[in-house]
């Protein structure tokens, strides 16, 4: 079944610019500027009010209507890190041995050491726009703020992941580094 046309209204705050030509979508706001290709979705934008901008699909199967909602987030989410901006804060877990976090390069590389007593360093690096600080509030904390969601929580997965633990028993051995918090630096 085919919908004839599907609209979703998107609301642009005060102090925030979203242009958008040939479906790339960039956002300038008080902390940057943000830019978003999405010349792979089928859709037409264009502008209701001085301040609302209205996406369309016209003729789209069930799925294509599905991304209509998908690209409403996609767009509002660049909003918020324009405005606001993304923190994610995470915590060291572990028994025996303490687990070394140290940043390297101007924080663009963070380097893990001593991970369940182990020789291997690993090393992991931060995607752009990303800043990495260990905490000074609370121990063994790390937090990673940036204005862009995807960037913030990729480089927040990367380091998770990097500590995993393998051929163990996973339920006995809970070491690693794990997303305690996450949410906009302006609260």
């Amino acid at each position: 079944m085919k919908y004839i046309q599907s609209d979703e209204l998107l609301e642009i705050p005060e102090g925030v610019t979203v242009s958008i030509k040939s479906r790339i979508v960039v956002v300038t706001g008080p902390r940057g500027t943000l830019t978003k290709n999405l010349r792979h979705i089928d859709l037409s934008f264009s502008k209701v009010g001085a301040s609302t901008i209205k996406l369309t699909v016209h003729h789209g199967a069930r799925k294509h209507v599905a991304a209509l909602r998908t690209i409403k987030s996609l767009i509002s989410n660049l909003i918020t890190g324009v405005t606001k901006g993304y923190k994610y804060k995470m915590r060291y877990v572990y028994a025996h041995f303490p687990i070394n976090v140290n940043i390297l390069n101007d924080g663009t590389q963070v380097e893990i050491r001593n991970f369940l007593g182990e020789k291997r360093v690993r090393t992991i690096n931060v995607l752009e726009g990303v800043s990495v600080e260990v905490s000074t509030a609370v121990k063994d904390e790390l937090v990673l703020t940036g204005s862009s969601l995807e960037n913030v929580s990729q480089s927040a997965a990367d380091i998770q992941q990097i500590c995993r633990v393998r051929n163990k028993d996973i339920r006995k051995f809970l070491d690693g580094i794990y997303v305690s918090e996450r949410g906009t630096i302006l609260e």
